[in-house]
């Protein structure tokens, strides 16, 4: 039995993410829909990544921009539109804009990475950096339509906005019908409340599994409490997913039709974003990546066949080289020790040896021969390795002991 839009008393109803969908024929890309071997195997059941890194901006947040601005009053449209956000839903807004021929103004973070930056500019946008943080960013940005009558584009909190990003569980059932689980990863709440809409309309069998990143988890305290409630301070690497409080408008749709939200660890994150570039060969920043992170936690609570959306590839390359540092880290595949040695000629070339002896792949040596802690004859090193896993590291320290060494740390 199929749920009844007409019936509906949620803002967003099947018939708006259909509309949205004509809307964005030629606009938005139908994205890819790829088999992981490797996640199949983990969960038992076949596993497909949505792949929304690979959506025009580098993610999804163009589709529910570009219906939002689409849907304006000429007169609105002549007032211009401004957003705040620190990377994707500035691209989004930026392009959708420049499409529709509608002048944008984008407020983000003066922290914000500078290739999000320069990406938003080439899409058209002005942009202007204010404020340490985004809450800073978007009061300045309503502050400024406040003054000049733009029209203030906001990242999820509205039906449009919500209508546009449910146009990828459209997508889904198109493309994986028999599918029995959708993942998808919650900030505000725009995507995984669309989604909702669109697929329990079709499929209300299909469950449904929003996930959070720890640091960031406003949800659950707020579907416990029956409002949407703010934590403080989040905090977490994936930014895409780095909301205080849910949205009004999708926070009563996800209470209604999302079957449960998770959270996933900083750890889990890193992880996850390092099985999409080695195994699935796909850049994905960590918001991205949060559904992957929830089957890599609890692999087995997932019925088959299993959708992870990625919802973003947008991933600054500093961070990109932190988080796979720390993913590598997580699974015990990167080790970094600290110790001492004779200050001779040749030794470090002995100790790069008996690394090379147990297959230990040296990234980095830091090499101090002059402190005032050391001895005159000694020298200090610092070793960061690529190990194969956990066990590999209790060789190569073993090794290490074996051959004299001292192993500081």
């Amino acid at each position: 039995m199929s749920y009844s839009t007409a019936d509906s008393l949620l803002p967003v109803t099947l018939d708006d993410v259909r509309g949205a969908q004509k809307m964005l024929s030629g606009v938005a890309r139908v994205t890819a829909l790829e088999g992981s071997r490797h996640l199949s195997q983990m969960v038992g059941a076949p596993v497909h990544l949505k792949c929304e890194n690979l959506q025009r901006t580098g993610s999804f947040k163009l589709r529910g921009a570009y219906v939002r601005i689409a849907g304006l009053l000429p007169e609105e449209r002549a007032a211009g539109v401004v957003a705040a956000s620190a990377g994707n839903h500035a691209q989004g807004v930026a392009l959708a804009s420049a499409l529709l021929g509608v002048r944008s103004t984008v407020f983000m973070p003066k922290g914000a990475p500078l290739p999000k930056v320069s990406a938003t500019r080439d899409y058209g946008a002005e942009v202007r950096l204010h404020g340490q943080v985004v809450d800073e960013t978007l009061a300045a940005a309503q502050e400024y339509a406040a003054e000049t009558g733009a029209v203030f584009i906001h990242p999820f909190d509205h039906p449009d906005i919500i209508a546009g990003q449910g146009t990828v569980g459209l997508e889904i059932l198109e493309q994986c019908p028999e599918a029995r689980t959708i993942v998808v990863g919650i900030g505000g709440g725009g995507l995984a409340a669309g989604i909702a809409v669109s697929v329990k309309a079709l499929r209300p069998d299909l469950k449904i599994i929003g996930v959070q990143a720890e640091g960031a988890a406003a949800y659950p305290p707020s579907l416990a409490a029956g409002r949407p409630v703010s934590v403080g301070n989040p905090a977490t690497m994936a930014d895409g997913i780095k909301v205080g409080r849910p949205g009004d408008v999708p926070f009563g749709i996800i209470g209604e039709l999302v079957d449960e939200v998770r959270t996933v660890s900083e750890d889990e994150l890193s992880a996850a974003l390092l099985l999409c570039l080695e195994r699935a060969k796909l850049v994905v920043e960590p918001a991205g990546a949060s559904p992957v992170a929830a089957l890599l936690s609890r692999p087995g609570s997932f019925e088959g066949p299993v959708v992870a959306v990625l919802s973003g590839g947008n991933v600054d390359p500093v961070l990109m080289q932190r988080v796979l540092r720390h993913g590598m880290a997580a699974q015990g595949r990167y080790l970094a020790v600290r110790l001492r040695l004779t200050d001779r000629p040749g030794a470090l070339a002995t100790l790069l040896g008996v690394l090379s002896v147990v297959d230990a792949n040296v990234l980095d040596v830091s090499h101090v021969r002059t402190d005032p802690r050391l001895g005159l004859t000694e020298a200090e090193v610092e070793l960061h390795l690529e190990t194969k896993g956990p066990a590999h590291c209790v060789e190569v320290g073993q090794a290490l002991r074996e051959a004299g060494y001292t192993v500081m740390g």
